[in-house]
């Protein structure tokens, strides 16, 4: 069943991630089946939000790979091999390659990208998804989605950072002079980006797009301008260069793998973003250009180093002639700064969805734009990315030293959207188990062998994705099982409403004009605000209605499905108000649609009565005393729930109440 909420200190909701330009919405997606006239609209917008952070990888991706197959400390102080083994060039290009196509290519642009929640994508759907198929056993499944939910916060961090630094280290290229304000020039830009956020990204958002695709333009020729340096390195294209590099090499084989993946992340915003865009569109994209781009460009470096090793140190910047230095160093800079907004507005929507999904306590949502509802601002996560990006630009100083870093969070979510899509296609699908497994299992291995490799560099980076995420696990747990608890201790002292109902029309109190509206997470008993206005004020409305919100576990809910009313006695009106999970909560608009029922609602007459919790620890808790002092400065740290849910604050009655957990 989907949470419902309290409009109090413990209610939870929002909408899923989405990343700023909502696109498929505002021009048809393919619920409306949009024309031929917005297909290339929508392409070219999703090669700027969606292929933003893998089309930035060949910056870093060849190199670090190159690095980890033959050694790193041949590369250090600029310092390059006299000559690189051939194999190991081909191992690493076979491998990237070869992920390109079944990670990227295969599981998510052939596979996944079927498997929408009514049109929209990302680990969250495919959690709501694999719960609706698997009905009560949902438990393993929740899990699921907060892992993956949980990592994509490290990735959200550490594609800033690494992206932008990375971009801003060709000025090495430039004049060797500048090397020492690579740092400062990189946390300049930083600070910009996200001190732009709370304008939105309206403003910037048509150009993004045209931007990636002059981006994947320059990849592809600078590629190409080098493929003819040394044609042998098309035999890079055999799988068995890439599979016999790493059994020969065992450990250093594996690294080089955790390396290479650094090619394919990103890859999962091709899911993510497909409610944004469109299947078509996202899919012509990627095989039209971006992969092309991406393989001419990554064979370009190749064929490159073979023929002049002592270029590996940057393989990416020396593609490109030495008077082209700035023009490249800028373009590689924007288009950082793009793929990095992408993540940050990301982590916007995954949090307003991991609120309205009860993962989260409640923040305050700015909405930036007034016809893209999905682009919205989150200032207190803005501040957190922020905080957390600068730290690890100052504490890992290099991209080099980042790569270490990057990865892992990526390939956690690869193997929980190969989980769960196996549970769609078997269950949800209705596919036979042992079809749905070769289907999917196959993937599942290589997410594994993936995400074995990234574990290798835990001492060396891995651990600070690992750590954020692990973090942010037990912050929603903690969040998650307190709300629980604290429901429960609520329910204990709580009334039956028809009970109540039946009493109060036996011995009505004095009844006084206009509407109230008492909000509950239990439809079935008196809410706390409504026995305490009976108790301390001995006053009854006219007309009262027993309010429950609840998420639903689709992206929106359409209006005729909105509102339930049950008249309950003549004073009395129970209102279930449901919302999609990429929808914002609007109680008034919601309670308007309530007329097409017979009600008349008219605002002006109306209160709400709110309860405002103050959360004391229990002498007996059903959490350590740690974890209560957490759940605690969640809950007080919340976001004023009237402003949330859309009230007039004009309207509003708090009525203040006491509970321990």
């Amino acid at each position: 069943m989907p949470p419902h909420h309290r409009i109090d200190d413990d209610a939870n909701h929002g909408h899923d991630r989405n990343h700023g330009e909502d696109a498929h919405h505002q021009n048809g997606g393919h619920h409306g089946g949009h024309g031929q006239q917005h297909f290339w609209a929508l392409a070219i917008g999703s090669i700027g939000v969606v292929f933003g952070d893998i089309g930035t990888s060949p910056l870093y991706a060849f190199r670090e790979a190159l690095h980890a197959a033959v050694g790193a400390h041949h590369f250090q102080e600029g310092q390059a091999l006299p000559d690189i083994p051939q194999d190991a060039v081909f191992g690493v290009l076979s491998l990237i390659f070869w992920a390109l196509l079944l990670v990227v290519t295969a599981k998510y642009v052939i596979i996944l990208l079927r498997a929408d929640n009514n049109g929209e994508g990302g680990t969250l759907s495919l959690m709501a998804l694999g719960q609706r198929a698997l009905g009560k056993s949902q438990n393993g499944i929740f899990l699921l989605g907060v892992v993956g939910a949980a990592m994509f916060y490290g990735d959200s961090i550490i594609t800033p950072a690494i992206s932008v630094l990375s971009a801003v280290e060709g000025v090495k290229l430039i004049t060797p002079a500048l090397d020492s304000f690579i740092i400062p020039i990189t946390l300049v830009i930083l600070i910009v980006l996200f001190a732009v956020q709370s304008r939105g990204t309206a403003s910037v958002a048509a150009f993004f797009g045209p931007i990636m695709l002059i981006w994947f333009g320059m990849l592809a020729v600078g590629g190409i301008m080098h493929i003819s340096d040394d044609y042998s390195i098309l035999y890079a294209l055999n799988p068995i260069y890439g599979v016999r590099f790493v059994i020969e090499h065992r450990v250093i084989g594996l690294v080089t793998l955790g390396a290479v993946f650094l090619a394919v992340t990103g890859g999962e915003a091709l899911y993510t973003d497909l409610g944004h865009f469109g299947k078509s569109p996202i899919r012509s994209a990627w095989l039209f250009l971006v992969l092309p781009a991406l393989l001419l460009n990554y064979f370009g470096q190749g064929a490159m180093v073979l023929a002049n090793p002592e270029l590996a140190t940057d393989p990416f910047f020396n593609l490109f002639p030495k008077w082209a230095a700035v023009p490249v160093v800028a373009m590689a800079t924007l288009a950082t700064v793009i793929a990095s907004q992408a993540v940050i507005t990301g982590a916007f929507s995954l949090t307003s969805q991991a609120i309205q999904l009860g993962l989260l306590p409640r923040m305050e949502i700015r909405f930036t734009s007034e016809t893209h509802a999905g682009q919205i601002f989150l200032p207190r996560i803005n501040s957190l990315l922020l905080v957390g990006v600068v730290v690890l630009v100052v504490l890992f100083k290099s991209s080099n030293a980042l790569a270490s870093a990057y990865g892992i969070a990526v390939t956690t979510t690869m193997v929980v959207d190969a989980t769960l899509g196996f549970i769609v296609i078997w269950k949800l699908w209705k596919w036979s188990p042992w079809l749905a497994g070769i289907t999917i299992i196959p993937f599942m291995l290589i997410d594994f062998t993936f995400f074995s490799a990234n574990l290798l560099k835990l001492f060396d980076g891995a651990y600070a994705p690992l750590t954020f995420g692990f973090l942010l696990i037990m912050l929603m747990a903690t969040w998650r099982k307190g709300t629980r608890i604290l429901s429960e201790k609520t329910r204990q002292g709580e009334v039956p409403l028809e009970v109540l109902i039946h009493s109060l029309e036996k011995k009505p109190p004095h009844i006084v004009a206009g509407t109230a509206v008492f909000l509950t997470s239990d439809p079935e008993s008196a809410p706390t605000s409504l026995l305490h206005n009976l108790k301390h004020n001995k006053i009854l409305h006219e007309k009262n209605v027993v309010l429950t919100v609840s998420t639903g576990d689709t992206p929106r809910v359409s209006d005729k499905d909105r509102v339930h009313v049950e008249q309950l006695s003549p004073r009395f009106i129970r209102v279930s108000m449901k919302f999609g999970y990429m929808e914002t909560p609007n109680v008034p608009r919601g309670l308007a649609i309530a007329r097409k029922h017979g009600w008349v609602f008219d605002i002006m007459s109306t209160s709400f009565f709110v309860s405002r919790r103050s959360i004391k620890v229990a002498a007996q808790s059903g959490m350590p005393l740690w974890q209560d002092q957490l759940f605690i400065a969640l809950a007080r740290n919340a976001y004023d729930a009237t402003s949330y849910f859309q009230i007039p604050t004009g309207r509003v009655v708090e009525v203040g109440t006491q509970v321990s957990v």
